[in-house]
């Protein structure tokens, strides 16, 4: 795994599903930041796909297959112009990186209305000194089911700038615009950005699992977000109420093992993304919200 997966890995985590995330995961000794709460049913407890355990040891399903559909959710919407700011660590090594997810204005996309998400990224000393990397992404995702219509990836790593901009297909057969490609891909795929705002959108008192197809901007995956729990965060934006969303990402029906990643949404009424897990195969990374603005 590069270290460009590191740090989009954990920052992308809960978003990207397999091939992207991001964070700091290392715990202070001095105080924990995390203080865990299991579900009482969490094992027993039916949910969109089964319970938590009987997911893990069944075999999942090859990514060809059609989409599982979704439980009906409340409707639900970011503000536009909202601002959330994020610092990553790695290991023992603070603020590796930053962060900052733009909720845009509305627009249209192949005649549908869309909203225009995007995200920033970009490496700081010392990780900077020997990888320099600053990267935008932008997503034009459906307003309510956030399934992506156009996603952006716009990177320069170490002076090596790459430009791609996708319009995700179900049939591969829409003409592209110029300076486009087509990508084809699942009924109701979502990007790294909308597959957030969706997991933002759903009522998790209601809901324990949700999945989806994700595309990464070079593959598809299946993700599958669980409710484990809930927690009391400590992170530089202050002190939250959060549940607790495991993410696991599966690639071709196989469940990737290397790397493990947690989600904490705040229990309020925009429920923010405050604190993103990632436990990765030679470090642990964390991605902490500093602050939220609009």
């Amino acid at each position: 795994m590069s270290r460009r997966m590191v740090i989009l890995g954990a920052a992308f985590g809960a978003v990207l599903c397999g091939a992207a995330a991001f964070g700091w995961l290392h715990v202070r000794s001095q105080q924990p930041v995390v203080s865990f709460t299991p579900d009482r049913d969490a094992a027993a407890a039916p949910s969109a796909g089964g319970s938590p355990a009987a997911a893990a040891d069944r075999p999942a399903p090859k990514v060809a297959q059609p989409a599982i559909p979704q439980p009906a959710e409340p409707a639900f919407a970011p503000s536009a112009g909202e601002v959330l700011e994020f610092t990553a660590s790695v290991a023992n090594v603070n603020k590796v990186a930053s962060l900052r997810l733009r909720v845009g204005d509305k627009t249209e996309v192949r005649g549908k209305e869309a909203w225009h998400l995007q995200a920033f990224a970009h490496t700081q000393n010392p990780l900077r000194m020997v990888f320099a990397l600053d990267d935008q992404f932008d997503s034009y995702s459906m307003p309510g089911s956030y399934a992506s219509l156009q996603y952006e990836m716009h990177l320069d790593e170490r002076g090596q700038k790459v430009n791609s901009v996708q319009q995700l297909s179900a049939t591969g057969k829409d003409p592209a615009p110029a300076g486009a490609s087509v990508a084809r891909v699942l009924p109701g795929t979502r990007d790294p950005l909308g597959m957030m705002q969706y997991l933002r959108s759903v009522d998790w008192t209601r809901t324990r699992e949700v999945k989806c197809p994700v595309y990464d901007g070079r593959k598809l995956y299946e993700v599958r977000a669980i409710r484990t729990g809930s927690a009391k965060v400590s992170v530089p934006a202050g002190a939250y109420a959060t549940t607790t969303v495991e993410i696991h990402v599966y690639d071709n029906g196989a469940e990737m093992k290397d790397a493990h990643f947690t989600l904490y949404v705040a229990n309020d009424a925009m429920r923010v993304p405050v604190l993103l897990e990632a436990v990765l195969p030679f470090a642990t990374a964390r991605v902490e919200l500093v602050r939220r603005s609009e």
